[in-house]
């Protein structure tokens, strides 16, 4: 098993362990095609293990925070932020709602598909953008281990940066004009 198949293994048992003792049902996954049609829509693809979460797991309602976004969701959302005066990156894919405005984004363009914040709260476009993850993959370990930003509040060191991102220095080139 590679360590792809083994981290969607490890997704599904927790999604599973979860229903079972929350009792709420996921959503189906997509259905065959779903993803493709949905990438020829977007004009970029979706990243493998992305597309794989949402065919062999669930169409969204699982995963760290709120949970994954519903794709056809997603879409809706990129579609909006293009539209509107943040100028949304090309190729970044919402993919979480985090609250407050703020987004976990995939960078569907990156050879890791690198997951980034938006976060809109200090105002300023420029601002808004940080890496948060070199990976999709190890977003999700973090979310399994409880790592990350998904520590509890008593794993933080005061003088730790709670986002513990950094600017994301690609913002201005990716950014529609």
């Amino acid at each position: 098993m590679n360590e792809t198949e083994q981290l969607l293994k490890q997704v599904t048992d927790r999604v599973r362990a979860s229903v079972r003792e929350h009792g709420e049902a996921l959503p189906e996954p997509l259905a065959d095609g779903e993803a493709e049609r949905a990438a020829q829509a977007l004009g970029f693809a979706l990243p493998p293990l992305l597309a794989a979460l949402y065919t062999r797991i669930g169409d969204g309602g699982f995963g760290p925070e709120y949970g994954l976004l519903p794709l056809r969701q997603t879409m809706a959302e990129y579609e909006a932020g293009r539209a509107s005066d943040w100028g949304w990156p090309e190729g970044v894919l919402p993919i979480a709602d985090l609250g407050c405005g703020m987004y976990a984004c995939v960078d569907c363009r990156s050879g890791t598909a690198q997951m980034l914040l938006f976060e809109p709260n200090p105002g300023e476009r420029d601002l808004a953008w940080y890496l948060k993850s070199p990976s999709l993959a190890g977003w999700l370990r973090d979310w399994l281990d409880g790592t990350g930003w998904f520590r509890d509040d008593d794993a933080w060191d005061e003088d730790e940066d709670e986002m513990g991102v950094t600017p994301w220095a690609e913002f201005s080139a990716r950014c529609a004009a």
